[in-house]
């Protein structure tokens, strides 16, 4: 197989990881992200609706001024009693008259709805509005039901109402009113502390479904005439008036509900579609991308709205450019390196073939001589090729620390100077005085980038010339002064006086595999990655790596000179 299909079949498998493949994912019809957006804000306005429908206070507020009202209209009922419907008796007593009170009863209820019942000091029943004396007997009166609304949808709203009224505890938590047959006057409470000199009031609720729980208030109010009782008065009322009140009050809250309703649905749809809609077409372009051939599979651009979204498109977009280069970073990668290992096998295989052809000693030799350097140049470029390819996994997980460049360019120098030999050029350390030449990042990496550069500028120095290696804090770029946010510039330079780097070759020394060595030195001895991988590392620490000629006063190349700028701690 060839050698560049395996490495595209490895980066294919580095993308796509160790994990089967997925499916297609298939669009829904109706996103769960948008049903949780629709719950929690009908939830949330559910919830304020509910407190509002309750209507406690409200109730009980309405209660208390229809209570003072009545207890007020049985004083007056009871003191215009006690001073129209008594009689003397023979004994200088007085007592109520029967048929005096019933008579200014009836003339009493006439303008109110209000069910009046008197009773003597015995708790018998001697007049009851809704009773009247009939020759054949006694008529009761009773109050017709309220008529059903118009029409079905009407009363279908009315009963679901009347419904949902009674899950608010407020409606059951008064005795049930049960009306007993008339003469037992005994059976009220009420009555029987009225006779006993105290004015009593009781909340009642009715039995039955017709009424839907609705309120009766009572109050009794003892007959007195210069403190002697003659009898009780007991006013009942109906809490229609406060049940309408109520649910006029609720009625018009669920208007607002229902249009609050229908604008939240609006809303939370609205919402949902600028949200989940777009994250759903990044999330099938996405997968698209991971599925498909080829680029013709575009991440969609959402940055023009401004918000995490469009962050999150760009971010995508970038990742995917990103991956796109990572690609053919490696497709080059992989063609350059099937490229530079295709010349030494070619040059191995031919000297393998000759050499059993060949029957002089003295050639057999040679060609031995050239496996060996051809073995060896392959191992050291397959060495390099290893190096470069873990660079990014070790870059991308180690620890960055932080770093005394001055004293790191210290030790490569007296390293340097105790193991160079006569041909070696002289070393020249020259740092600022004074300044915090400090970084963060891979000591050993930034040591191999330093040993690199320096082992380039020594191979081209001629004997007896000068390696200057200067190390400066710099907050200028050129004539570009960086911003207060940013931090400085730790700039490392090193100066050699060798022949120079050919014209337009400045930029093309750091790409992969390219060499362009001193004459004198034997072929194959660099890869020519030495200088993409430090390009590689000084850009992972966030600084930046040139190569420019030195020129003299009449613009004649003089040396070549390296620049690596790294962000200051």
């Amino acid at each position: 197989m060839p050698l560049n299909r395996l490495f595209e079949m490895a980066a294919s498998n580095a993308v796509n990881g160790a994990r089967p493949s997925r499916p297609r994912r298939e669009p829904r019809r109706l996103s769960p992200l948008t049903l949780r957006i629709l719950a929690v804000n009908v939830m949330a306005l559910g919830i304020l609706v509910g407190g509002l429908m309750y209507l406690g206070r409200y109730q009980e507020r309405l209660i208390q001024t229809e209570m003072d009202a009545l207890r007020t209209e049985a004083r007056i009922f009871a003191g215009a009693l006690g001073e129209g419907a008594v009689i003397s008796t023979n004994e200088d007593e007085t007592e109520l008259s029967p048929d005096l009170a019933r008579h200014m009863v009836r003339r009493l209820v006439e303008t109110t709805e209000t069910r009046t019942r008197l009773f003597d000091t015995n708790a018998g029943l001697i007049a009851d509005s809704q009773l009247l004396l009939s020759p054949g007997g006694m008529v009761q009166i009773e109050e017709l039901p309220e008529s059903s609304p118009g029409n079905r949808i009407t009363r279908l709203l009315v009963a679901i109402y009347d419904g949902l009224t009674q899950l608010f505890p407020s409606q059951n938590r008064w005795p049930v009113y049960i009306d007993p047959p008339p003469g037992h006057a005994g059976d009220f409470r009420d009555v029987r502390r009225a006779l006993a000199g105290e004015v009593s009031a009781t909340i009642w609720s009715t039995p039955g479904a017709e009424r839907n729980g609705g309120l009766i208030l009572t109050v009794a109010v003892p007959i007195q005439q210069f403190k002697h009782i003659l009898g009780a008065v007991m006013l009942s009322r109906s809490g229609t008036e406060i049940d309408a009140a109520i649910r006029s009050v609720r009625l018009e809250i669920s208007k607002v509900f229902l249009f609050a309703l229908a604008v939240t649905v609006l809303m939370s749809f609205y919402l949902a579609g600028t949200i989940a809609r777009p994250i759903r077409r990044l999330a099938l372009a996405a997968d698209r991308l991971r599925h498909g051939h080829g680029r013709h599979s575009d991440i969609p651009d959402f940055t023009a709205r401004g918000d995490e979204i469009g962050d999150l498109s760009e971010a995508l977009r970038d990742m995917t450019a990103a991956l796109w280069a990572r690609m053919d970073a490696i497709e080059q990668f992989a063609a350059d390196v099937a490229h530079e290992i295709k010349n030494p096998l070619s040059s191995l295989r031919s000297a393998v073939e000759t050499v059993a052809r060949v029957p002089d000693p003295a050639r057999q030799q040679r060609l031995m001589s050239i496996i060996v350097d051809d073995v060896q140049r392959l191992d050291r470029l397959i060495s390099d090729i290893s190096n470069a390819s873990r660079l990014d996994a070790e870059l991308s997980r180690a620890e960055a620390t932080s770093i005394d460049v001055a004293a790191m360019l210290r030790m490569l120098v007296d390293i340097e100077t105790d193991t160079a030999g006569p041909e070696t050029p002289t070393l020249r350390l020259d740092l600022e005085p004074g300044a915090v030449l400090t970084v963060d990042g891979l000591e050993g990496r930034l040591v191999q980038v330093f040993q690199n550069i320096l082992a380039n500028a020594t191979s081209f120095s001629p004997r007896g010339g000068t390696v200057t290696i200067s190390a400066h804090r710099r907050r200028n770029i050129g004539p570009i002064r960086l911003p207060n946010h940013l931090p400085a510039q730790i700039e490392i330079r090193f100066e050699d006086e060798g022949p120079g780097i050919p014209d337009n070759k400045c930029e093309a020394i750091f790409d992969r595999f390219y060499s362009e060595r001193p004459a004198s030195e034997k072929f194959g001895t660099h890869s020519g990655l030495g200088l993409s991988i430090s390009k590689q590392i000084v850009e992972a620490h966030g600084g930046t790596i040139r190569a420019d000629n030195r020129h003299d006063a009449t613009g004649r190349t003089i040396g070549a000179m390296f620049t690596v700028r790294l962000p200051a701690s």
